[in-house]
């Protein structure tokens, strides 16, 4: 005789408080504790053996969904499949989004500065959000397509950015034996058959103003009394990155010294970088110094939010917006500027000119044997870029003096 299906009447999960084991027919139990919590149970022989496999809680799990859960582990016996050992196999394998959150954990250490590992996070979660609750092992190139295409063009850079990343999170599942097969975010030979491609970037490709037109900036920038105006005022004269001087702390800052030790862990190079700083440089910093409280580690340009909070990086773009100069205009493209300005109107030597921008100059020999930072030399360059800034006059070539 068949044996009976749906004994349970359908409130039982809820009312059944005596401690205890309640067939509901196939195989499936309501198990009540003597704490009073109850669960779902489907009980099942397999090779002669009796097994137990939960199929969750009463208290979320109505009795007619745990009804269908047993009846598919029914139809998976009749098919030879194990369906506890199936549970357990699935629930070994990862979803991308656990793994990927695990894998940003793990590495943390061989990035340059928290940062980046902090926008490696956002940028798996934001943009890889519909991949995250996937089993790592489901992720095909279908999906990956449908997480790339809303940014693909639309924020091109961002969505390179996350392939890239994206590529990397399932080669490591991959090494990690949650994968087989080929890598369904790879670029070359796969994804740009499918995706178009992005436009080539040119070399600085960061709007820059042109160096001839910096002085009238800058005198724009002296008529609006905001701390965004004065840190890229202060971005502009050193030659820096705006990441650097808005991350700047006073512990950095040597006023008497009029220089700027900007530390390792806060540098592209991962090098120690000491910036030179021109008289109105200091004049600025000694401006934002009566606005900041004594504490060494306070922000040079603070935020709204006090002086342990730094500008954001929309600081600069919002301000620029402000002043109707949003076109044509990125606090890095100063960098370019200043670059312009020193090859074509002055005979400071380009590698000082490298230097002042924090890249790399000459082979590792060279740089094995160079034992200074070319301070003194940078300082004059600084002096004379801080002294166009101010005036607008460019002097016929600026002389470099070598003694």
């Amino acid at each position: 005789m068949a044996r009976q299906l749906h004994r349970l009447p359908p409130r039982a999960a809820i009312t059944t408080s005596v401690a205890g084991r309640y067939a509901d027919g196939g195989g499936l139990y309501l198990v009540v504790s003597r704490t009073g919590s109850r669960k779902w149970v489907f009980r099942f022989r397999w090779k002669g053996k009796l097994s137990d496999m939960g199929l969750g809680s009463a208290s979320i799990v109505p009795l007619s969904r745990a009804r269908e859960r047993a009846a598919e582990a029914r139809l998976r016996i009749s098919e030879g499949a194990n369906p506890l050992a199936e549970k357990r196999a699935a629930r070994a394998i990862p979803t991308f989004g656990e793994f990927a959150d695990e894998l940003v954990t793990s590495v943390k250490s061989q990035w340059r500065n928290a940062k980046h590992g902090q926008q490696v996070q956002n940028t798996l979660e934001q943009y890889a959000a519909s991949l995250r609750p996937l089993p790592v092992d489901q992720i095909d190139t279908s999906k990956v397509v449908s997480a790339l295409k809303p940014i693909w063009t639309s924020k091109s850079e961002t969505a390179t950015r996350v392939r890239s990343r994206i590529e990397w999170v399932l080669d490591a599942a991959k090494a990690k034996g949650y994968r087989s097969g080929e890598n369904p975010a790879r670029w070359k030979g796969h994804l740009d058959q499918l995706l178009p491609k992005r436009a080539r970037l040119a070399r600085g490709h960061h709007a820059a103003l042109p160096f001839a037109d910096v002085p009238a900036f800058i005198k724009e920038l002296r008529a609006r009394p905001a701390t965004s105006a004065l840190a890229l005022e202060f971005t502009i004269l050193t030659a820096a990155r705006s990441g650097e001087v808005r991350g700047a702390t006073w512990r950095e800052i040597d006023l008497p010294g009029a220089v700027w030790t900007v530390p390792a862990a806060r540098m592209k190079a991962g090098r120690e970088h000491r910036v030179p700083l021109s008289k109105r440089a200091v004049e600025i910093l000694r401006d934002m110094a009566r606005l900041t409280e004594d504490d060494p580690d306070a922000f040079v340009f603070a935020g709204p939010k006090g002086s342990r909070s730094s500008l954001s990086d929309a600081a600069f773009s919002a301000l620029l917006k402000r002043m109707g100069r949003s076109e044509g205009i990125t606090p890095h493209g100063f960098r370019s500027s200043f670059r312009d300005w020193a090859g074509e109107t002055t005979t400071f030597p380009r590698d000082v000119a490298e230097m002042c921008l924090a890249h790399t100059v000459g082979d590792m020999t060279e740089r094995a044997y160079r034992r200074g930072d070319g301070l003194a030399r940078r300082r004059e360059m600084i002096d004379a870029w801080s002294e166009f800034c101010t005036t607008a006059k460019i002097r016929k070539r600026v002389q470099f003096q070598t003694s």
